[in-house]
């Protein structure tokens, strides 16, 4: 999976990263926006994560969204 289908279809994709990212709010959903970087960064905010961590948790997930 491309993130462009991700971000394509990001308020599909919502209820997915909420189940992975609980501590996600929906404010946090609506301001991402299907943008990565800013997801990434929320994850970073939210679970204390180094950014090259948050990185490799986003394209984990996206190998388990088919």
């Amino acid at each position: 999976m491309n993130w462009d289908r991700v971000e394509g279809n990001w308020k599909q994709f919502t209820g997915k990263v909420k189940q992975k990212w609980g501590d996600l709010t929906d404010d946090d959903l609506t301001a991402i926006d299907g943008s990565r970087e800013q997801l990434e960064g929320k994850i970073q905010q939210r679970y204390g994560l180094a950014k090259d961590k948050a990185r490799e948790e986003v394209d984990n997930w996206m190998k388990t969204i088919q």
